[in-house]
């Protein structure tokens, strides 16, 4: 494999960018367990929200909520193979073609393991 064709600044800029998702995500998943522990209160209680026209239920708010527990899991484990990327210096080379991936792509998709014509085949699959 290519080693990244990207300047140290360039790796540091996409290093940072990545951590502050991460650490937004991590914020995010502590807010999630927040509202999580409400609603455990709430089903443990004797409340009858299954009639209340004025909300969710609780079980579908706990739906909900795992949900965005389980999104967020899965982007943290992309988001830290980014950074693993960052680390052993193929951050910025597509993992089928070898070939750079362009800033742009990088620029919207800062954990894109593929270059967009790679993507987009994965896609058509």
């Amino acid at each position: 494999m290519e080693n990244s064709r990207l300047s140290t600044a360039t790796l540091e800029h996409f290093r940072a960018v990545l951590e502050e998702q991460r650490a937004e995500l991590l914020q995010q998943r502590a807010n999630h367990e927040v509202s999580l522990a409400e609603v455990r209160v709430a089903r443990d209680g004797e409340s009858d929200d299954e009639h209340d026209p004025e909300g969710p239920t609780i079980a579908s708010e706990w739906s909900r909520l795992t949900g965005l527990q389980e999104e967020a899991a899965r982007q943290l484990t992309v988001l830290d193979k980014a950074l693993a990327r960052v680390d052993d210096g193929s951050f910025g080379i597509c993992a089928r073609c070898g070939k750079p991936i362009g800033r742009a792509r990088l620029d919207a998709r800062p954990a894109a393991e593929l270059c967009i014509d790679c993507a987009r085949l994965a896609e058509k699959r």
